[in-house]
């Protein structure tokens, strides 16, 4: 074991000293500051044991409060208790064979170190091994790497713009239908290379109306246990007025059924019995599983059971019961979803995502006519495969219900007017984050 005494004018340039002359495996045994200013006492080949041999024998003295700590200069170091074992995070040096004579020699040494009146032997001093200095130059290579990121992404879309001009272009009406990116680069991939078309505007369009996904040549409910189920305020009861309205104008009210299951909102039930009223339907009320089961085996002879479930959100904790309660008592139901279009992306996402559950068969589109942007619902269907069965365009009943597979073109329609009025997404920088990005890493 090799101990030397170093003198600077403070811990940092003494542990500079250290590591120059000693290298990264010195231990520093003691510090404290004096006169001249700081001095330290470090050692390299440590052998722990022999200085804790030598050091118990006599009482360890505390360290001066204004002795500076060398862990909190930001530099890596080791601040050895004499009773404890090492620190996992820090490597100590493996024993070293016995020679009895220098070792003897140097503990006598170590012991007159430890016996200096001012000399301390600090407690253990939390390692940080990044100064600000360090700091700074991470956060700045982080920056630089964005920036690069950035100047990449913009090269590739330009390259892509170049290579690909129908695709590109794609990308790009499909951006300022507010269609998601990951969707849009799905519909891209299916484009041709090329087209004879004098102008290639209509291929995005033309793409959306061939791959929406729709329940195809359903005009009307054709008999059946149909439960709609959704969020709160997504129109499900108005929903299910059209639609029983729609089948009371071609079959009669004969053999139509309406139950309902929401106990839980303020004058559902009776809007939903105003309803049957008019149509001159019955309607039932359950309020379980179990009920539900039993009111189902009453209408058996009925040809069109419409079940009106209860208004839950995503996060609602009442969700899940009503969810299993539908399943036990409706176990062979058709399950529509009642989406709203008018709905934000996340929240169409998470709104599929948690009523995933029973299965949906397809979705209502609600409330179309009160949405900014169709680009959210469109995109929500497409990443699912979740079909549409109808269209909600307003309150009359049964007027605003239409089949979606008859409306097709229509809603492609309705979604480019209304990007005409709002403001496109689909700039430079956008695009280039989104597609190049995706080009450059693929």
């Amino acid at each position: 074991m090799k101990i030397k005494r170093y003198m600077a004018v403070s811990m940092r340039a003494a542990l500079a000293q250290v590591r120059a002359e000693q290298g990264p495996e010195a231990v520093i045994l003691s510090s404290r500051r004096v006169e001249e200013g700081i001095e330290v006492i470090a050692a390299v080949d440590y052998d722990e044991a022999l200085f804790a041999d030598a050091t118990s024998r006599r009482a360890p003295i505390a360290a001066p409060e204004a002795v500076e700590k060398p862990g909190e200069l930001g530099i890596p170091t080791l601040t050895v208790t004499p009773t404890a074992a090492p620190s996992p995070t820090v490597r100590t040096p493996g024993p070293m064979r016995p020679s009895p004579e220098p070792d003897r020699n140097i503990a006598r040494i170590v012991a007159g170190m430890a016996a200096e009146p001012a000399a301390a032997t600090p407690g253990p001093v939390t390692v940080r091994p990044q100064d600000d200095g360090f700091l700074a130059m991470q956060q700045e290579v982080r920056d630089l790497r964005v920036l690069l990121q950035g100047e990449l992404a913009h090269m590739s879309w330009n390259d892509k713009r170049l290579r690909e001009p129908l695709k590109a272009r794609v990308l790009e009406e499909l951006t300022a239908l507010d269609i998601a990116p990951d969707v849009a680069m799905a519909l891209a991939a299916l484009a041709p290379r090329n087209t004879s078309l004098e102008n290639p505007s209509h291929i995005p369009l033309a793409m959306l109306v061939r791959h929406l996904p729709v329940v195809d040549k359903l005009s009307t409910v054709n008999g059946g246990v149909i439960a709609l189920v959704g969020p709160t305020g997504a129109g499900k009861t108005t929903t299910i007025a059209k639609l029983a309205a729609r089948w009371s104008m071609q079959h009669g009210p004969e053999d139509l059924a309406l139950v309902s299951t929401d106990g839980y909102r303020i004058g559902a039930r009776e809007q939903l019995m105003t309803y049957a009223r008019i149509l001159g339907a019955p309607m039932h009320i359950a309020n379980s599983g179990k009920e539900l089961a039993k009111v189902l085996d009453r209408l058996k002879s009925k040809k069109l059971v419409l079940i009106d479930t209860a208004g839950m959100g995503p996060r609602d904790v009442r969700l899940s019961e009503q969810l299993a309660a539908l399943q036990l008592g409706a176990a062979r139901a058709r399950v529509l979803l009642a989406l709203p279009a008018h709905g934000e992306a996340n929240a169409l996402e998470e709104i599929v995502k948690s009523f995933a559950r029973v299965s949906p068969v397809a979705c209502v589109l609600t409330k179309v006519d009160e949405a900014a942007s169709l680009g959210a619902a469109i995109s929500t269907t497409l990443r699912h495969k979740l079909r549409i069965a109808y269209l909600c365009t307003g309150q009359r009943v049964p007027e605003d219900l239409h089949a979606a597979h008859e409306r097709r073109l229509w809603l492609i329609r309705v979604a480019l007017k209304l990007k005409e009025r709002a403001p496109s997404r689909a700039n430079e920088g956008y695009l280039a984050r989104n597609f190049g990005r995706a080009s450059a890493h693929a």
